[in-house]
């Protein structure tokens, strides 16, 4: 309760190309080492880098979608330092003219309140390749077939203020990439990652504290237990007295701590300057326009259609429409099972289940028409609430259909107002006590009675018939 965290994000995202973003080398995942290269990607002498055209297109299609400025020009910069991974001895990235500015991105209402990421820039720039250890002390092998491949970097501002809303915003940010085709953002292939900066301050205060930045964090689940260990670092110095130094800081996951990397370096330490191998990257009003209109709806636009199309609450809006393949999977079932009735369930069941394995829906292998068949028929009364929330835990990640897999297990509810009613007055007649006590006044006793019609008919009765039959039959 002293501190105040402050978190800002830097997302490094691959754009979904088929070569590189100077040569004409691949793009690909599980090449053997140094098989997807080109000349210009090990810096033999003479090489010259040529702009790939698809991925500064793909790389707008992102700062659209995140409501960014796309600047009609902008300057390719070097990057200069020194690694095994880097043969030129330079990254080639953007830097005092990157290709967008501004931007946000808007996180799911809390309390009915909207919340909203800042950013602060988008720029391209080139990957670097891949030092691997291989489990000795002394020897480094490299492995340059990522080097080369076209990124995006996203540059938050320090909005954030935990580790959940961390992961929430990179979870959004990945929807958004995808929605346009920007990226695949697969976090397994290293195409979604990102650094995070974090500090403390006390609350209320309006200047930041010293922040250090964590490195090369590709899961949701790190990010969180970085920042959280980090946090952890950073309130011991604090509260002992001591000072935070600036620095790059790594992530042990096995130990669950942090560790220094380096000391930070400023941006003076790369000597940034214009590529002259680059001309300038000018695009004209007119093409920015041109790919605006190709983008596909987006999460504010998609909120507002939701209230206006399908009635529903803001919150219930905003939540479906922040995640746009949760967006899309709603609507299909809407079609079939009725835009609130869809819309509750997901939010309630769906999201309950795909949160406790931290799953996206586009894993479940649960059609959505197929759950929106299994919604109608609860609202139908042909199957129970209940056994319906059951078969939806086992269909989204086994699949199938919900009317066989009823039949087949004998789920249909019991409507038979008849049936129903035989079975209340069994139940009443073997149950004076309660029956007694509820025409004293004991309300709860109804829930005994209705329990044991439930029983009887193995779950399968409507609760809301059910307790109808035994008031009317109970006479109150």
């Amino acid at each position: 309760m002293n501190w105040e965290v402050v978190i800002g994000l830097e997302v490094h995202c691959q754009l979904r190309t088929r070569s590189k973003l100077f040569s004409n080398a691949p793009v690909s995942f599980g090449e053997a080492p140094n098989h997807a290269i080109a000349a210009l990607d090990i810096a033999l002498p003479g090489t010259l880098p040529v702009l790939n055209g698809g991925a500064l297109e793909l790389a707008i299609r992102a700062a659209l979608a995140t409501h960014c400025t796309v600047h009609e020009r902008s300057i390719f910069a070097r990057k200069n330092y020194f690694y095994p991974d880097l043969p030129k001895g330079y990254q080639i990235s953007q830097y005092e003219e990157p290709l967008a500015t501004g931007g946000h991105v808007d996180l799911e209402p809390t309390d009915g309140a909207p919340r909203r990421v800042r950013l602060t820039r988008i720029h391209m720039e080139e990957d670097a390749g891949k030092s691997i250890h291989a489990g000795s002390s002394t020897d480094t092998l490299v492995d340059l077939n990522r080097a080369g491949v076209p990124l995006i970097e996203i540059v938050s501002e320090p909005d954030l203020r935990s580790a959940a809303d961390a992961a929430e915003y990179l979870r959004t940010l990945r929807e958004i990439v995808r929605a346009v085709g920007a990226s695949d953002a697969d976090m397994e292939k290293g195409q979604f990652r990102c650094d995070a900066n974090v500090s403390l301050r006390h609350p209320g205060d309006a200047r930041f504290g010293t922040r250090t930045e964590i490195k090369n964090l590709n899961s949701f689940r790190f990010v969180e237990a970085a920042i959280h260990s980090e946090v952890r670092r950073q309130t011991e110095i604090l509260e002992s007295g001591g000072t935070i130094v600036q620095a790059t800081m790594g992530y042990d996951a096995e130990r669950d701590r942090t560790y220094t990397m380096r000391i930070k370096e400023n941006a003076d330490d790369y000597r940034y300057f214009p590529d002259p191998d680059l001309i300038p990257v000018v695009i004209s009003a007119a093409r920015i326009e041109e790919i605006r209109a190709s983008l596909p709806e987006l999460s504010a636009a998609r909120t507002a259609r939701f209230i206006a199309q399908y009635g529903l609450a803001a919150h219930d809006a905003a939540a479906l429409a922040t995640k746009p393949a949760l967006g899309a999977w709603f609507e299909a079932a809407a079609k079939i099972a009725g835009a609130k009735s869809a819309a509750n369930w997901v939010l309630r069941d769906v999201l309950a289940a795909l949160n406790e394995r931290g799953a996206e829906i586009a894993q479940a292998k649960l059609a959505p028409e197929a759950f929106g068949a299994l919604v109608k028929l609860a609202d139908d009364g042909k199957v129970t609430a209940k056994n319906a929330r059951e078969l939806l835990a086992e269909m989204l990640w086994q699949g199938g259909d919900p009317e066989a897999l009823i039949a087949e297990r004998g789920l249909a509810a019991v409507s038979d107002t008849g049936a129903l009613e035989a079975v209340a007055d069994e139940v009443i007649a073997g149950n004076e006590k309660a029956v007694a006590a509820f025409r004293a006044g004991d309300a709860k006793s109804l829930n005994f009675l209705m329990g044991q019609v439930m029983r009887r008919t193995q779950g399968k009765a409507d609760p809301a018939a059910v307790r109808e039959i035994l008031s009317r039959r109970l006479g109150g």
